[in-house]
């Protein structure tokens, strides 16, 4: 985690008409390598030296890093130009584009629709064409939603195989590229995987050279169209019909495309919730996303997050519910949700492991539905949730995951996601259809300025909430009620880490768990 010699000046942008940049600059420090020229921007979750980042948070205003991430020093090495931070969701938690404190970023498709989360910024900027690709970070979602609605090719890779050293959830996340194109994902790839001192979460990752995921010419793939993915209560026919239309396409070209049921896909958001409740607030708040019992910390973001609690009131509804609720789960249940949750991990993965044991990939939408319209101060909280109901449960198993643009519905994009085995990006890159699909061009950029309404800011509690508000429960069919204060309303989740908080199921009624007493 050096500090390579490079231009550390920057300046914030002039012209933002997506409000997706942060900061710029023009960081590069050699001419050749796979990434040679290439402009990067980066997620403003990912430390960059000498340049602010504020990880969409209000209270980090003014934060400055004083180390390179890992991944940032791979990237310069390979020849790439950072070309500044991309703004991102607050503290990572959401699945929309609207609750970064500095306001919502606008989907370049149409700029009163979001363009997903929670690495908003990177999304916009890469289909606007203001860079060749972005790097991000995915804790339930954040680079295949942005890629999804936003119309560009996101992966997730398999979990521990990019270095990721200062997580909001450890066993949850994942960094990965974003891009224009299939061949600029692939290069990244390239660059980024490693294996990382710094990093806790890794267990021998397995790379693979480039040339081994560019050769398409290896044997007849065969995908299934998982079912579980298709119909949720969140789904709409036509993204549903535009995926399955492209499975169907995939078949014509020689693939063997047939439908294969995973049951255990449909509890992936539930088994998720207790995990990022509860495990992520204390690792992101209480230790500033560091890693205890590991031998490196950086201190200047413990000192910047050190005095959250003054701060509270400014955080998004969507952090504020992630915080209470773990608390209130935690304190109800001591720790039980947890770790049930996180045995039955293993349930989860084991059911993926055995249908991919036969197949090369799944293939089902990476959204539910299109993206949704930035919401207005009075939307209901309905409009900016069950967005990650397909992306959250491989985040869990770690597979790797990538979302393809496939279609235009509406003058909005659809995106189709990809599944494979662990640590087997190279078949996902062997069979994502290189064909981009006739998605027109997006909205000029500029055009926001004379043609846009008003958005809501970062929706708070604290002040901000109506001190006549009703009490809420946390209720799904037959779960216990949990009573909030009054100025807290609960009543259903609203960040793509929460999805199936609504419907989250007491102890007593979560499957049973493998060897429950070995966490």
């Amino acid at each position: 985690m050096d500090t390579r010699e490079a231009d550390r000046s920057w300046h914030e942008p002039a012209d933002n008409p997506l409000s997706a940049w942060y900061v710029q600059c023009r960081m590069q420090t050699r001419a050749d390598g796979p990434l040679a020229g290439r402009t990067v921007a980066l997620e403003d979750s990912v430390c960059l030296a000498g340049v602010p980042m504020m990880h969409g948070a209000a209270m980090l205003r003014g934060f400055i890093p004083t180390q390179d991430a890992t991944v940032v020093t791979w990237l310069l090495d390979a020849g790439a130009v950072i070309a500044g931070k991309a703004h991102c969701e607050g503290f990572s938690f959401s699945g929309g584009s609207h609750t970064c404190a500095a306001g919502p970023v606008r989907n370049p498709h149409n700029h009163q629709r979001s363009s997903g989360g929670s690495s908003s910024g990177c999304g916009a900027l890469v289909v606007a064409g203001e860079v060749d690709m972005a790097l991000a970070g995915d804790q339930g979602g954040s680079i295949r939603m942005p890629a999804s609605w936003s119309g560009a090719y996101g992966l997730k890779p398999t979990h521990g195989l990019v270095p990721y050293t200062a997580p909001v959830e450890a066993t949850f996340d994942h960094a990965g590229p974003i891009t224009a194109n299939v061949a600029d994902n692939a290069l990244m790839r390239e660059v980024l995987p490693g294996e990382d001192e710094l990093d806790p979460r890794q267990r021998n990752p397995i790379t693979h050279p480039l040339s081994a995921g560019t050769d398409r010419r290896v044997g007849r793939p065969s995908g299934r169209v998982l079912r579980e993915g298709f119909g949720t209560a969140a789904s709409e026919p036509d993204v549903d019909a535009a995926v399955r239309a492209a499975a169907d396409s995939l078949h014509r070209l020689g693939a063997t495309v047939e439908e294969i049921s995973v049951p255990a896909h449909a509890l992936g958001p539930d088994i998720v919730a207790p995990i990022i409740l509860e495990g992520a607030p204390p690792q992101l708040m209480f230790e500033a996303g560091l890693t205890a019992n590991w031998h490196h910390h950086g201190t200047g973001l413990l000192d910047a997050t050190r005095g959250w609690r003054d701060h509270a009131d400014d955080f998004s509804e969507s952090v504020k519910i992630t915080m209470i609720g773990g608390a209130l789960f935690r304190r109800r249940y001591g720790g039980q949700l947890y770790s049930k949750a996180l045995n039955l991990v293993r349930t989860l993965r084991g059911a993926y492991d055995e249908a991919l044991g036969r197949h090369d990939l799944l293939l089902l939408p990476t959204m539910p539905m299109k993206a949704t319209p930035l919401p207005s101060e009075d939307s209901p909280r309905e409009v900016i949730t069950h967005r990650a109901v397909n992306t959250c449960p491989f985040n869990a198993t770690g597979h790797p995951a990538m979302s393809v643009p496939r279609a235009l519905r509406d003058g909005l994009p659809v995106g189709m996601m990809l599944v494979g085995r662990h640590f087997d990006e190279r078949s996902i890159a062997r069979r994502t259809p290189t064909n981009r699909p006739r998605t027109g061009p997006p909205s000029n950029p500029r055009d926001i300025r004379t043609a846009t309404p008003p958005v809501a800011r970062p929706r708070g509690l604290g002040r901000t909430a109506s001190r006549s508000a009703p009490r809420h429960d946390l209720r799904g069919p037959g779960t216990a009620i949990v009573a909030l204060p009054e100025t807290v309303a609960l009543s259903s989740p609203c960040a793509h880490q929460i999805p199936g908080l609504d419907h989250f199921p007491p102890v007593s009624r979560l499957p049973d768990s493998p060897e429950e007493d070995t966490v």
